[in-house]
C-alpha cells in the first residue's frame, strides 16, 4: 500500500525524470553534431540520470507493497536495490565514456566550439543545480535512499559539466586534445559517485547497524522494572528500522507483568525514534538478584 511518503517520492522522481531527459537530449544532440566528445559524454551521463529515475520509480513501486508471507519484513529494501542499480548504471556510463575517450585520443579530431556550446552547458548546469538542491532537500525531508542516491548522481553531473566547459574553452584556444581528456575526468566523477552509492547501499543490504545502541539503551532504561539492556541490534533503512534487544528484570516478575513491560518498551522506543517500525525484546531474569 502506498503511503503519502511513497507518493511524494514518486512525484519528485517523475518531475526530475523530465528535466534529466531534457538536459540529456540537449547535450547529446549538440555534442554529437559538433563533435565535442566531452559534451556528448556529459549528455550520456545525464541520460543515465534519467534512467536512474526510471529505476527509482520501479523500486519505489515494489517497496510500497505491504508485508506478506514471503516477505514478512516488508519490501522496503527494494528502494535500496534501486539505489544499488543506479550505481551499476553509473559504472556502465563510465565504461562507455572511457571507451570513447581512448578512441578519440588514438584518432584525434577537432570539435566545433561556438558561443552556443557554452550557452548549452551553462543552461544545463543551472537546471542540474536546481535538481540537485531540490532532491537533497526532499531526500532529507523524506529520509529517502533513492532520492539521496539520485541527488549524488545529479551533483556529479554538475561537476562533470564544469569539466566540459574547461574542455570547450581549451578547444577554442587551440588545444583540442583536452576535449577527450575532460571526458576522462567526467568518467572519474561518475565512477567516484558510483562507488559512494555502492558503499552506502551495501551497508543496508548487509544489515549493518543503523542506530547507535546507546540511544536504544537510554530509552529502554527509562522504564521502571528494567535492570539492564544489552545485545542491542538494529538494521534496515534510515526511515524503516528494526530493533532487537535483551532486557533483564527481577526473577520474580510475573509473565503478565513482563508482557506489559515489553509493550511499554516497544511503545516508548517507537515514540522516541519514529523511524523504528518493529521492536523485538527478549526478557531474561536478573541472575544477580535471583531468590535462592
Amino acid at each position: 500500500m502506498r503511503t503519502s511518503r511513497d507518493r511524494e517520492i514518486q512525484n519528485v522522481l517523475w518531475s526530475i525524470l523530465v528535466l534529466n531527459f531534457l538536459v540529456a537530449g540537449i547535450k547529446l544532440i549538440y555534442g554529437q553534431w559538433t563533435g565535442a566528445l566531452s559534451m556528448w559524454a556529459d549528455g550520456l551521463h545525464s541520460m543515465f540520470d534519467g534512467a536512474s529515475n526510471v529505476i527509482g520509480l520501479i523500486g519505489m513501486w515494489a517497496a510500497a507493497h505491504p508485508p506478506d508471507e514471503a516477505h514478512p519484513y516488508g519490501h522496503r529494501k527494494f528502494e535500496t536495490f534501486a539505489a544499488f542499480a543506479i550505481s551499476v548504471f553509473l559504472f556502465l556510463a563510465c565504461f562507455r565514456i572511457l571507451e570513447s575517450s581512448f578512441a578519440r585520443l588514438t584518432a584525434p579530431s577537432v570539435p566545433q566550439v561556438t558561443w552556443v556550446s557554452f550557452a548549452v552547458m551553462l543552461i544545463t548546469i543551472g537546471i542540474n543545480l536546481f535538481v540537485t538542491r531540490y532532491e537533497q532537500r526532499k531526500s532529507t525531508e523524506l529520509k529517502s535512499e533513492i532520492l539521496h542516491a539520485d541527488s549524488m548522481h545529479t551533483l556529479s553531473d554538475v561537476y562533470s559539466s564544469f569539466s566540459v566547459l574547461i574542455g570547450l574553452a581549451a578547444v577554442r584556444m587551440g588545444f583540442p586534445i583536452l576535449d577527450p581528456i575532460m571526458a576522462l575526468v567526467i568518467a572519474g566523477f561518475i565512477g567516484r559517485t558510483g562507488f559512494q552509492i555502492l558503499f552506502e547501499t551495501s551497508r543496508v543490504l548487509s544489515d549493518a547497524s543503523c542506530v547507535d545502541p546507546r540511544l536504544v539503551r537510554e530509552i529502554v532504561m527509562q522504564i521502571p522494572g528494567v535492570k539492564s539492556c544489552h545485545s542491542i541490534r538494529t538494521r534496515g533503512l534510515e526511515n524503516h528500522v528494526f530493533v532487537d534487544c535483551h532486557i533483564q528484570v527481577q526473577p520474580d516478575m510475573t509473565a503478565e507483568r513482563a508482557h506489559v513491560l515489553v509493550h511499554e518498551i516497544e511503545d516508548l522506543i517507537k515514540k522516541e525514534m519514529t523511524e523504528v517500525v518493529d521492536v523485538v525484546i527478549h526478557v531474561e531474569p536478573d541472575a544477580e538478584h535471583a531468590i535462592h
